[in-house]
């Protein structure tokens, strides 16, 4: 919370008179929240700053939230389709593996012409 307040996303945060503690409200605690969720889908600081500029507008710009979020969307779905190629690669890779313990050399040949297909996918994931 901190780290967001001296990037200036939120702020400042009143402190008690007493302590110097800060003492968040809850319209603090929502937008904290926001980041967070923003943070956990790995949204980056300009982004976030962009975000809540574009909320302080509200419906005037709801396409460019859009926008911001499609792009966060599009590069989550490519990482989970680089994910998905890595684990098709190492299961093929075990499957191969667990063939070859076996003594199973029909399942060993089809484990290697999938590993084939598995290692383009990764040839594509490398690009």
């Amino acid at each position: 919370m901190r780290y967001y307040e001296n990037v200036g996303l939120i702020g400042p945060i009143d402190r008690d008179v007493n302590s110097g503690h800060r003492r968040y409200g809850s319209g603090d605690l929502d937008v904290i929240e926001m980041l967070a969720c923003l943070r956990a889908v790995g949204v980056g600081i300009e982004d976030m700053r962009t975000y809540l500029a574009n909320r302080a507008r509200g419906r005037a710009a709801a396409g460019e939230q859009r926008d911001l979020l499609s792009r966060h969307a599009e590069r989550v779905e490519a990482e989970i389709a680089a994910q998905r190629a890595r684990l098709g690669y190492l299961r093929e890779k075990a499957a191969l593996w667990d063939a070859r313990d076996r003594g199973d050399s029909a399942a060993e040949a089809a484990a290697l012409g999938r590993l084939v297909g598995a290692v383009e996918g990764l040839g594509a994931v490398l690009r």
